[in-house]
């Protein structure tokens, strides 16, 4: 689930829709989560689905660490690709903006991260970077997850509308790694490696 204050709006005809905060959204909160209502398809699922659906899954999914297709029922699957982007994910399904997003700015995912199964050329940022790959995870998953750290202890301090979304033992988990007594887990964790 997307967090509540946002909305669905057209960005430009090069980008079509995007998620764009109706509030300030502060750096460290949880800005999405893996909910019972997201649906997980198997690749052979996919496979033997008409073309239609083949097409809606490769457009609006994200690849888990097994990977299986994952659909955001909700807003969550307009969120656009930014190699500068305002959110990250963890390893525990649930992503978090590594900076203040501001009233009526896009809510943005690096796809490097979301396993996609080919690589494509986005839009020029003005940074080094052109091209998502497959592998970027691998690639970049030290500089994502310094990014992560910095903003981590910001969450149980802060407002944060999707907990109720989170299980105990996860919440328990967060608090665990803020006080130290936890070390967090690697973005890395989230690769598929198609190879294996």
């Amino acid at each position: 689930m997307i967090h509540p204050h946002t909305e669905l709006h057209f960005i430009s005809n090069e980008i079509g829709y995007g998620v764009v905060a109706t509030q300030f959204i502060p750096a460290g909160t949880i800005t999405w989560i893996l909910d019972e209502l997201d649906r997980e398809f198997l690749p052979a699922q996919h496979d033997k689905m008409n073309y239609l659906y083949k097409n809606i899954l490769d457009t609006y999914t994200f690849r888990n660490n097994k990977g299986n297709m994952i659909l955001c029922w909700d807003l969550g699957r307009f969120v656009n690709h930014s190699f500068n982007s305002n959110c990250l994910t963890t390893a525990y399904d649930f992503e978090i903006a590594i900076r203040d997003i501001q009233p009526g700015e896009q809510l943005t995912d690096d796809y490097g991260y979301l396993n996609i199964s080919e690589p494509f050329d986005a839009m020029d940022e003005g940074n080094d970077r052109k091209t998502v790959y497959p592998d970027d995870l691998v690639r970049y998953y030290e500089l994502w997850d310094q990014k992560i750290e910095k903003v981590f202890n910001k969450i149980t301090n802060l407002e944060q509308p999707l907990k109720p979304l989170m299980k105990d033992a996860l919440w328990n988990k967060v608090n665990s790694i803020i006080k130290g007594s936890e070390r967090i887990d690697s973005i890395l964790t989230n690769y598929y490696d198609p190879a294996k």
